[in-house]
């Protein structure tokens, strides 16, 4: 029988002290899953590509446990998210995509598992410098996505179509199961580009590959003794996604409310500043 492998960088006491003492604190808890969840809601994104920063930098998980943690809290949100994007955008609008849908998640399905079987087997350092790398690519989604102008033409339907449709998916589904984080920034520009559906269609579209693409990487990161994570912080983890919940709703309710052009550079902004703290992470002094 094979034994699941968890890096030995990262055994499950490796937490810092002092971060393990924040955790306790549930106002503190709460409000940062909040915060995250306006500054994504804002935006119409769940905000893991905010809450994955703090998982390491401000709660000292080290990076496959952030993975980990952030993969169930954004499995929650899309969860909530799924039902109120029905209400605003009708199964019977959605119905005539399924296809684009379908297409995404036969290389999304198999990228998730690649990419959490990647991430269970890479060095710490190397985890972080690739999520400090993916941070970047989400910095430059976000501003391509909402301040890219007019989109570019789709692909002319046909074998090639569905073949661009696959690798995408895949190489979204490899990074939303490395990063923890449903993909939305990718997926969504990734329907409009190449299927040239309406954004608002393509957010719905996004959610509906977001969910199993999601279970599939959180059945693969299970198969890991680091998933353990999970029941060892399980109130932080509760609470942080009922923040996150909130925060979401409530930033959905001010969408629009801070014109794009000033939002999304400040996001993106945090974002790179982020990596940076994320690629430096390693070489913090760890406790022995």
């Amino acid at each position: 029988m094979t034994v699941p492998h968890v890096p030995e960088e990262e055994p499950l006491g490796s937490e810092l002290p002092a971060a393990r003492r924040r955790r306790g604190s549930v106002p503190a808890v709460f409000g940062t899953g909040a915060a995250v969840g306006v500054l994504g809601g804002m935006i119409g994104l769940g905000g893991a590509e905010f809450r994955l920063p703090l998982l390491i930098g401000l709660f000292g998980f080290a990076a496959l446990h952030a993975v980990i943690v952030n993969k169930a809290m954004s499995l929650a949100v899309v969860l909530t998210a799924l039902p109120a994007r029905l209400v605003a955008v009708p199964y019977a609008a959605l119905a005539p995509h399924w296809p684009v849908a379908v297409n995404l998640l036969g290389g999304s399905l198999a990228g998730a598992w690649a990419g959490a079987s990647w991430a269970t087997r890479m060095r710490a350092r190397t985890l972080y410098a690739v999520l400090a790398a993916l941070l970047v690519l989400m910095a430059a989604a976000l501003v391509a996505t909402h301040l890219g102008g007019a989109p570019a033409a789709p692909v002319p339907s046909g074998p090639l179509l569905v073949v661009a449709g696959l690798v995408a998916g895949f190489g979204i589904g490899v990074v939303a199961a490395i990063m923890g984080v449903a993909g939305g920034e990718l997926l969504i520009p990734t329907i409009v580009l190449l299927y040239g559906v309406d954004i608002k269609l393509a957010g719905s579209l996004s959610l509906a590959v977001s969910l199993p693409t999601m279970l599939v990487a959180f059945a693969r990161y299970s198969r890991d003794r680091a998933f353990v994570v999970l029941r060892g912080h399980g109130r932080f983890v509760l609470t942080m996604t009922a923040g996150s919940v909130a925060g979401s709703l409530g930033g959905a309710l001010l969408l629009g409310v801070v014109p794009d052009l000033v939002l999304v550079p400040a996001l993106a902004a945090i974002l790179l500043v982020s990596a940076v703290k994320v690629w430096r992470h390693e070489a913090a002094p760890r406790p022995r």
